[in-house]
């Protein structure tokens, strides 16, 4: 299964002669052949198809990938000097790249090196592989199958004294078992007061009697993921918990009913969200800058990035606001430098609080903010937009 052909279609509409193909995903969108990495690049034009590879995966490639020409890098002919080759023949002057994912220094080196103008394509990208065909379809749904099989075998096995990380390897291990090639992502399981936690790390605590167990997981087949989240309690529930638990499952049927072509993501999840705060429990939706940052940048940054200046942010503002030190501040700061991520936003955050206005998790003329007390410490807090404009303005600076 490849996309060549849908790809070269869409191409005069965008203005562009070619697509050069170089993160994993788009490249096995566009061939059908899964590669690791950098290990492979694709070039798909109106004229024809190219893809290139190292000795390693050449083989494999002659096999799968069908309707292109193909070619192996070696010493003194590596990637560039085939895609120049290939822009000769095809003609291509004007050719997109994945402006999202595609590093600086692999821009650089292509814009020198190729005999083509580079043109930001990641939208034309993501706009073709957002409507999936039969093909792609089937092979979710199968991915799905497969992923509602192990929760049924995991549902026998969850009891008290079993670990997460028993829960978790199971879980892998069944999805394999039924024919999945991969995970789609560690799965995460969440154990009682572990739960309150979205993306906790499975850990070696033993579950109990009386305790929800959360569990988000999913696969890959045939190169197409399932991602699936369920809560189970293991022996009997409180009241408490009944009355949580059937508010989500409202609030998720709600979101169903409310998916239909045209209708946008963040209207299906704010069907969903009215529920949950309906029902009371709206504030326990925390937010921070991280993803106002994403927003503003028109995704410029990445979510990472994004992520590490949104919680200096939240230091700062703790700080401010007297909830945590300095030095707490100072912490964080240098590990994410350590890390090579940023440790300063790149926007005041007072001209991102009407950013957060748009955000899908706020109620009313508010937010549920995440605070820093302490590492390993946050707070959640309920804080009008004013308050919140005010105090980043006095943090930061208007």
């Amino acid at each position: 299964m490849n996309h060549f052909r849908k790809i070269a279609e869409a191409l005069p509409g965008a203005g562009l002669d070619g697509v050069l193909l170089t993160g994993e995903h788009n490249r096995f969108y566009a061939s059908g052949f899964a590669s690791m990495g950098s290990d492979g690049v694709a070039l798909v034009t109106t004229k024809g198809n190219f893809y290139f590879t190292d000795s390693r995966y050449i083989e494999a490639a002659e096999r799968q990938v069908s309707d292109a020409a193909i070619g192996m890098t070696e010493s003194g002919k590596g990637y560039i000097a085939w895609l120049n080759e290939a822009l000769e023949l095809s003609g291509a002057k004007r050719i997109g790249f994945e402006d999202e994912t595609m590093t600086v220094a692999d821009h650089e080196r292509y814009r020198k090196n190729l005999q083509a103008e580079l043109v930001p394509a990641s939208a034309l990208l993501h706009a073709l592989r957002a409507q999936k065909d039969a093909r792609e379809l089937e092979r979710m749904e199968q991915a799905q199958r497969i992923t509602e099989k192990a929760l049924e075998q995991i549902l026998t096995e969850i009891r008290p004294g079993v670990t997460e990380k028993e829960i978790a390897a199971r879980l892998q291990y069944h999805m394999l078992c039924f024919g999945a090639e991969k995970m789609s992502f560690d799965p995460i399981v969440a154990s009682g007061p572990n739960g309150s936690m979205p993306h906790a790390v499975p850990t070696d605590r033993p579950i109990q009697s009386g305790e929800f167990v959360t569990m988000d997981f999913g696969c890959v087949y045939g190169g197409y993921c399932s991602d699936m989240t369920r809560t189970v309690c293991v022996g009997k529930p409180t009241e408490e918990m009944e009355r949580v638990y059937e508010t989500v499952l409202k609030a998720q049927l709600a979101g169903i009913a409310a998916a239909r072509a045209g209708v946008t993501g963040a209207e299906i999840d704010g069907a969903a969200r009215e529920v949950i705060r309906r029902a009371g429990y709206g504030d326990y939706f925390g937010h921070s800058f991280g993803h106002a940052i994403e927003k503003a940048s028109g995704y410029a940054v990445g979510h990472g990035a994004a992520v590490a200046a949104g919680m200096v942010v939240a230091c700062r503002l703790s700080e401010t606001l007297g909830l945590c030190s300095a030095e707490t501040t100072a912490r964080l700061r240098a590990v994410l430098r350590a890390c090579g991520l940023p440790d300063e936003p790149p926007y005041l955050p007072a001209s991102l609080v009407d950013t957060l206005l748009l955000d899908k998790k706020r109620s009313g003329d508010g937010i549920t903010f995440v605070f820093c007390e302490r590492p390993g410490r946050c707070l959640l807090r309920r804080m009008p937009f004013d308050e919140l404009r005010a105090l980043t303005a006095r943090t930061f600076g208007a």
